[in-house]
């Protein structure tokens, strides 16, 4: 008992100290920080700090921009996994056919395209935390997969035979309603209580208006480290920015800072060019905007670079994109044309054979008479 209890002291105090470590880390870093002294944002910070030092699943909820990242990435750090890596991956931009790989990994020969062997997340993931962002743009197949993973602490790589232990902190993030994605069957039940150890709500700027002082003055220092001139922001000028809605959120206030560093040679931001900003924000936000498909496409694939962390995607990225344009495109003309195929052909302006195949390779059901 007296070996145990000097044991479980000295277990403690390691804890203990590595996780002030952490904090020491945090405070010192340039970035923007997690803390905020908005009562919202306070309620968030008094959840998370009884669990930084366990290794509980948690699960944020959040819109779209609300800084769910910034969020996982602050919980890592001052957790005592802080001295191993943390690995993101957002589940939306990955291509359905590839998220297992970037998972699990696979094996040289595994699939066309695989080369040679990768690792994947929950191996760079070691020790650390694995951020699922988007979780619920996870497909069902590979929910089950990570289920597996999640019961057993095991998983074997695509195309692989051997099984790899792992143990990592799995921090999920959706701005989607889980609970309602599972009643519809879309999101596994016993994997959603895996993962909702413990729940998060990150609040949108707007309930958090007292934050934006201290947050622009941080992301102001971090495009002066970038290189821009340093900027000031203040009086009648902050005052135009707490009384937007800011549907974009936290990252949207990051993306106009930077602007304004960027494209306006007066080192004093006035009001006049916040509220110029702010409107042409609106007009583009409305639907049928200035957003054309070409630009979908790219924020779809920046998304999907960013993802990888500085890696690079799978070899095949071409087909694969081509792929994921090719099933909607010719879907919807089908849909359109009432599964006529000779004018969907006319329509895609592809020789009917030709269509006729690519509705075959990509499995595309055809239903005359219905639209």
């Amino acid at each position: 008992i007296e070996l145990l209890r000097h044991a479980l002291e000295k277990r403690h105090l390691a804890l203990e100290n590595r996780r002030l470590k952490a904090q020491l880390r945090h405070l010192a870093r340039p970035g923007p920080r997690m803390l905020g002294d908005s009562p919202a944002m306070q309620r968030v910070m008094a959840t998370i700090d009884p669990v930084l030092d366990i290794s509980a699943n948690v699960l944020l909820h959040g819109e779209t921009g609300s800084g769910k990242d910034a969020l996982a990435r602050y919980i890592h750090e001052n957790s005592p996994r802080s001295s191993h890596n943390f690995v993101a991956i957002n589940c939306g931009a990955v291509p359905e056919n590839l998220i297992e790989s970037e998972l699990f990994g696979h094996e040289k020969g595994a699939f066309t395209g695989a080369t040679m062997r990768s690792s994947g997340r929950f191996e760079q993931a070691e020790g650390g935390t694995l951020f699922l962002d988007e979780i619920g743009d996870m497909p069902l197949e590979a929910q089950t997969r990570l289920l597996r993973v999640l019961q057993e602490g095991e998983y074997t790589s695509v195309g692989g035979r051997m099984t790899r232990k792992t143990d990592v902190r799995i921090v999920a993030a959706t701005h989607q309603d889980l609970t309602q994605l599972t009643r519809q069957g879309r999101f596994r039940e016993d994997l959603f209580y895996r993962l909702n150890v413990v729940p998060l709500r990150l609040p949108p700027l707007r309930e958090r208006l007292e934050d934006i002082p201290e947050l622009v003055k941080t992301f102001l220092a971090k495009a002066a480290g970038e290189g821009l001139p340093w900027k000031i922001i203040e009086g009648k000028a902050m005052e135009r920015l707490m009384a937007y809605n800011w549907p974009g959120n936290v990252r949207e206030l990051e993306n106009l800072v930077h602007r304004l560093a960027a494209l306006y040679s007066e080192e004093t931001i006035s009001e006049e060019a916040i509220s110029a900003e702010l409107a042409d924000r609106g007009a583009a936000s409305e639907p049928g905007g200035n957003r054309g498909l070409s630009q979908v496409v790219e924020e779809r694939l920046e998304a999907y670079f960013g993802a990888h962390a500085g890696a690079l995607p799978a070899a095949g990225l071409y087909d694969r994109v081509l792929r994921e344009v090719e099933r909607p495109l010719i879907t919807l003309t089908l849909q359109a044309t009432r599964g006529n195929q000779v004018k969907a052909a006319e329509v895609l302006g592809l020789n009917r054979n030709t269509l006729r195949k690519k509705i075959r390779d990509l499995d595309i059901s055809v239903v005359r008479g219905q639209k």
